[in-house]
């Protein structure tokens, strides 16, 4: 017999806690099963209950906790929607969520599972709504047609994740408009 359904909630939002305020203090790869049973007072046998390992609840927590902050409004253009939504990943890069990415992205290169879960229950859907937003674009006549969508939005966004993961230059609202005007400025439509 199982938990009571509220104690139940009330053991998972503990362990969420415990694991976004341990990330707060150390980085993933430190992070540690005992360390999260202990902050949240489970046992262990809990967290393996609903997390099969250490990335699987990184990873619900990271979903739950800090990429539902990401949803933006929808603008007028193209160009000021990706504006929005690369000026708000840059300043939420600049925080748990960003620190937590690199770490997630770091224990990816030895567990692909974790890149993958990440891509397909994060990035994927951010990335499939801005290629249709420029894909409307190209039909409204926005921007040029001969716009490949997908290297866009790579064009845009992979020079901030470089950013994040190499820390070569800060990631900084100017940082985000200067990226954005210089690489709009090629694909504009050159509409008379």
């Amino acid at each position: 017999m199982g938990r009571p359904p509220s104690d139940a909630a009330a053991s998972h939002a503990a362990i969420m806690d415990a694991v976004y305020e341990l990330l707060k203090e150390k980085p993933a790869s430190q992070l540690t099963m005992e360390a999260v049973a202990k902050r949240a007072k489970v046992g262990k046998p809990t967290l393996y209950k609903w997390w099969p390992s250490k990335a699987a609840l990184i990873m619900a927590m990271f979903h739950e906790r800090l990429a539902g902050n990401l949803i933006v409004p929808h603008t007028a253009t193209v160009e000021a929607s990706i504006r929005v939504k690369a000026l708000h990943l840059i300043k939420e890069f600049n925080g748990l969520f960003g620190k937590v990415m690199a770490d997630l992205i770091a224990e990816g290169q030895s567990d692909p599972s974790i890149l993958r879960e990440l891509f397909e229950n994060h990035i994927s859907m951010r990335r499939v709504s801005a290629i249709a937003d420029i894909e409307h674009a190209k039909a409204k006549g926005e921007l040029a047609p001969n716009v490949d969508a997908e290297l866009l939005i790579d064009a845009i966004f992979g020079p901030i994740y470089y950013g994040l993961l190499l820390r070569h230059t800060p990631l900084t609202e100017k940082y985000g408009n200067d990226l954005i005007d210089q690489v709009f400025q090629g694909v504009r439509s050159q509409r008379p």
